[in-house]
C-alpha cells in the first residue's frame, strides 16, 4: 500500500451578490487555466452557505501531486492569476486560502478528501468549520437519538444549564453578554422563551386525571347534599320514603322532609349527610337567592339561563367597534358563555393566552425604546431584554408551581408553599430593577423612575391584551 499524500489547495471566495454571475463565468475559465498548470491533478468547486451577510460563497479546491509543484504554483502563476481577477471585479469580491493535507491513498485508488454532508465544506476535524454539524455517517442509532434529546439535559456544561443559570439567578447577564457578541454558549433567545413558555403551561393547567382520563378509575362523590327531583316519585306516603315527615304548618321542610316547589310542581327530597346540621341545607339555598351573577336553574332536565344576558348592551363604543358588537351578537355570545357555566369559554381563553403573551413582547419593547431614547440601542435590542425577562417569569413560576404541589405531595407544612409564592412574587419585580440596570447601565433614580413606567404600561397592557384575548375567545365558541 502506497504511502504517499497529496495536498488541497483551497479557495474560499465570497462574492457581491450583484456580479455573480459574471464571477461564475469567470471561474469556469480559470479553472480551466489552473488545470493547464503542471503538478495540478484535478480541481473539485461547488457553492457553499452564503455569509453571514448574505454574500453567495464558491469553495475551489486544487489537488497538487506534491508540495514542490504547490510551491512553485505560489511562486509564479498564482500572483498574475490573482491580479487578474482584482482588475476584473476590483474590491466586490474576498478571498481566504488555506492549504489541506489529502487522505492517504488506499489500495492505489484516491480516497478524496472528506467533506461535510449538511454544506460539502471540506472537513478537517470532527466538526464543520462552515456549519458546525458533526462529522458523522448518514446510518443513525437509536442511542445516537436519545442523547441527542436528552444530551444537553444530562451534561452540566451543555448550552441549556449555561443559559437557565444565569437567567434565573443573574439578572440580565444573558441580555447583556448576548448584545456584546457571546451567543454561541447560550441557547437562542426566542427558542428559550417558547421552550419555558410550555413548560409551564405544561406544569401549571395540565391535569393528567382529566386528559387521561380513562386510565384512572372513577372518583367518588363528594359528601354534600343529595337532591332528587321527579314528578312523582319519592312523594310522602309512596314506597321509598317511609318515615318522611310532611311540612310544617309554617311552610318550612323539616330535614328529611319532601316538600313542593310551587313554581313547577316538582318534588324535592333534601338529604342531610349524617352529622349534617340542618342549617347548612338554609345557607345553601340563602346562597343560591343571593347570588347576583349568571344563575344556571335545573327544571324538568331543561337548562334555563338567567334573564342577565337581556340586559347587555353595547354602551359607548367606537364606531367600527360598536358595529361588530351588537347588542344581538353580545347577547348570543353571553348565552353561549354561561350555558356551561363558562367552561368551553375557560379552556379557550386558556388556549389563547399563550399567543397573546407573545403580542405584548413588541408592545414592551416599543415602551424600552421609547424610555431609552439616547441608549442608541435599536428596537430588536429592546425586544431581546424583553423576551430573556419573559422567559424568566415562565421558569420561575414553573419552580414555584412544581415546588407548591412537591410540599402537598409529601405532606409538607401548607406555610413553605405560602413562603414560597411570596418570596417568588418579591424576586420577580426586584429581578426587573436589576436586569434594566444591568442592560441599560443608568443611574439608581433614572432606573427607578423608568422601572415605574414600565411596570405602569406592562400591566396596562396586559390587562388590555387579556381583556381582547377573552372577548376573541367568548366569540370563538
Amino acid at each position: 500500500m502506497p504511502d504517499s499524500f497529496g495536498l488541497v489547495y483551497e479557495v474560499t471566495h465570497i462574492v457581491d451578490r450583484e456580479i455573480i454571475a459574471d464571477f461564475d463565468a469567470w471561474l469556469g475559465q480559470h479553472i480551466e487555466e489552473m488545470l493547464a498548470i503542471e503538478g495540478i491533478s484535478r480541481v473539485a468547486s461547488f457553492s457553499a452557505n452564503d455569509s453571514d451577510d448574505g454574500r453567495p460563497r464558491r469553495v475551489s479546491q486544487y489537488h497538487f501531486d506534491s508540495d514542490a509543484d504547490l510551491e512553485n504554483y505560489l511562486a509564479g502563476p498564482a500572483r498574475f492569476l490573482r491580479q487578474a481577477a482584482e482588475d476584473s471585479f476590483g474590491g466586490r469580491f474576498t478571498a481566504d486560502r488555506r492549504v489541506l493535507h489529502q487522505n492517504e491513498v488506499i489500495d492505489g485508488s484516491l480516497k478524496p478528501a472528506e467533506v461535510c454532508l449538511n454544506c460539502g465544506t471540506t472537513l478537517t476535524g470532527q466538526y464543520c468549520g462552515d456549519c458546525g454539524q458533526r462529522a458523522t455517517t448518514r446510518l443513525i442509532s437509536v442511542w445516537q437519538l436519545l442523547r441527542e434529546a436528552f444530551g444537553d439535559l444530562l451534561e452540566i456544561d451543555s448550552r441549556i444549564w449555561r443559559t437557565l443559570i444565569p437567567l434565573t439567578v443573574r439578572p440580565g447577564k444573558l441580555t447583556r453578554d448576548y448584545l456584546e457578541g457571546r451567543r454561541a454558549r447560550f441557547m437562542p433567545p426566542f427558542r428559550t422563551y417558547l421552550v419555558l413558555s410550555i413548560i409551564f403551561f405544561l406544569v401549571a393547567f395540565f391535569d393528567p386525571r382529566e386528559e387521561f382520563g380513562i386510565l384512572f378509575g372513577p372518583e367518588s362523590d363528594p359528601a354534600g347534599v343529595v337532591e332528587e327531583t321527579g314528578a312523582g316519585e319519592g312523594q310522602a306516603g309512596e314506597p321509598g320514603n317511609e318515615g318522611a315527615q310532611l311540612p310544617s304548618g309554617n311552610g318550612d321542610a323539616l330535614p328529611g322532609a319532601s316538600r313542593m316547589d310551587p313554581a313547577d310542581g316538582d318534588v324535592t327530597t333534601e338529604v342531610p349527610v349524617a352529622g349534617q346540621d340542618a342549617s347548612i341545607v338554609d345557607q345553601a339555598e340563602n346562597d343560591k337567592e343571593d347570588d347576583a351573577g349568571f344563575n344556571i336553574h335545573i327544571s324538568n332536565d331543561e337548562t334555563t339561563v338567567s334573564d342577565d344576558c337581556d340586559e347587555i348592551e353595547g354602551g359607548d363604543l367606537p364606531p367600527w367597534l360598536a358595529t361588530r358588537l351588537t347588542p344581538e351578537r353580545l347577547k348570543a355570545m353571553c348565552e353561549r358563555v354561561v350555558a356551561d357555566d363558562g367552561q368551553a369559554w375557560a379552556r379557550k381563553l386558556l388556549d389563547s393566552v399563550p399567543a397573546a403573551l407573545i403580542a405584548l413582547l413588541p408592545l414592551m419593547a416599543l415602551v424600552l425604546k421609547a424610555l431609552y431614547p439616547l441608549s442608541k440601542r435599536y428596537y430588536v435590542e429592546h425586544v431581546l431584554f424583553v423576551i430573556h425577562f419573559h422567559a424568566f417569569i415562565f421558569l420561575i413560576l414553573s419552580l414555584q408551581v412544581m415546588f407548591s404541589r412537591l410540599v402537598s405531595f409529601v405532606s409538607l407544612p401548607d406555610v413553605l408553599g405560602l413562603v414560597t409564592s411570596v418570596a417568588v412574587s418579591l424576586y420577580i419585580p426586584a429581578y426587573l430593577f436589576k436586569a434594566m440596570r444591568r442592560v441599560y447601565d443608568q443611574r439608581w433614580l433614572s432606573t427607578a423612575i423608568k422601572y415605574v413606567l414600565l411596570l405602569m404600561t406592562y400591566f396596562g397592557g396586559l390587562l388590555g391584551i387579556l381583556g381582547a384575548t377573552a372577548l376573541i375567545a367568548a366569540f370563538s365558541i
